[in-house]
C-alpha cells in the first residue's frame, strides 16, 4: 500500500507568518493536530503541531491579564515554534517505508 492511498486530502497548510493563535483556531476548526508550514514561495519549511502551539502559549503563572496574554500570543508566529528539520516522504512511498522512517526517527507525523 502506498502513502497516497492513506493520506488526508486535501492537505491543509499554513504559512510561516500566521500567528500561533490563528493556527490553533484553524486546527480546532478543521479537527486536525498538525500543519505543514510553507514559506512565502510555497516551499515546505517546517511542521507545527497542536502541542507546539500549546507549549508556546503562556503558563498559568503570569502577572499578565488575559487580554495582555492574548495580545502577545497574536504577535508570536508559527515560525517561532515549528519544527524545522522535517523528514518527508512522497505519495508514492510504500506505507511500510514511511512507518520505518517514523520509528527510526521517533516522529509522529510524515509529510
Amino acid at each position: 500500500m502506498l502513502i497516497r492511498e492513506r493520506m488526508s486530502k486535501p492537505v491543509i497548510t499554513i504559512h510561516q507568518d500566521i500567528s500561533m493563535q490563528n493556527a490553533l483556531n484553524l486546527m480546532r476548526k478543521e479537527h486536525i493536530r498538525r500543519f505543514p508550514v510553507l514559506d512565502n514561495h510555497g516551499r515546505l519549511i517546517g511542521i507545527v503541531s497542536e502541542g507546539d502551539l500549546l507549549q508556546g502559549s503562556s503558563s498559568d503563572e503570569t502577572s499578565l491579564s488575559v487580554n495582555e496574554v492574548n495580545y502577545l500570543l497574536s504577535k508570536i508566529t508559527v515560525e517561532e515554534v515549528m519544527s524545522k528539520n522535517v523528514i518527508t516522504v512522497t505519495e508514492g512511498t510504500p506505507l511500510e517505508e514511511a512507518a520505518r522512517k517514523m520509528t527510526d526517527n521517533e516522529i509522529s507525523a510524515c509529510l
